[in-house]
């Protein structure tokens, strides 16, 4: 016996509501000439888009140069830091060496002034040698003067006197070495120059 009070389920009632839409047809809309779009602050025409555009564009090069120009400066400033803290490294450097050469010309003297049967000697040229090393580390060089012509960049006269071995105007004897770091003069050679 069919039950007269059957309600419809949930599947049966959406499966009924979709067949019913797919057979009704949607209303057409009536097409919209361009003619018929009139210009409101919410949907400006054309030429006030390319107004805004021509502006966005010009506001967009003027950010890029500025952009670039920082970075530019940036870099700059990034270089010239270095470059000073390099020249305070060499600075610092030349100093502190600086003060150590006059001990290493103490050195250098006792070796010229040693006995030649002495045990210290040995111990005391050994030292003079490891100073000379460790300058030749850090690029420290002896500058040659002896026999060479006079420069004034480099050595330093304390006398001029007649000599009959030695061209005039070249170094006699070095009184006290001179030394350079790199192209940079630490501590210039005492020589004694011939007339």
């Amino acid at each position: 016996m069919a039950n007269d009070n059957h309600k419809p389920s949930l599947s049966e009632d959406l499966s009924q509501s979709l067949s019913a839409q797919e057979t009704s047809q949607p209303e057409e809309m009536p097409p919209v000439e361009a003619a018929e779009i009139s210009a409101t602050p919410e949907h400006p025409d054309v030429e006030t888009l390319l107004k805004r555009l021509e502006e966005a564009e010009v506001k967009a090069a003027e950010h890029l140069d500025g952009w670039q120009r920082t970075q530019a400066e940036f870099i700059n400033y990034r270089n010239r830091v270095q470059r000073d803290a390099e020249i305070q490294r060499a600075t610092m450097k030349a100093e502190i060496l600086q003060k150590i050469l006059p001990i290493l010309d103490d050195l250098d003297l006792a070796m010229h002034n040693m006995p030649a049967d002495d045990p210290w000697a040995s111990g005391i040229e050994l030292i003079v040698r490891k100073f000379h090393s460790l300058l030749a580390a850090e690029g420290v060089t002896r500058i040659e003067a002896e026999g060479k012509p006079f420069d004034p960049n480099f050595h330093e006269a304390i006398s001029h006197e007649p000599h009959d071995t030695v061209e005039s105007g070249h170094v006699i004897e070095v009184v006290r070495n001179g030394y350079m770091i790199g192209e940079r003069v630490l501590r210039p050679a005492l020589v004694r120059v011939a007339q």
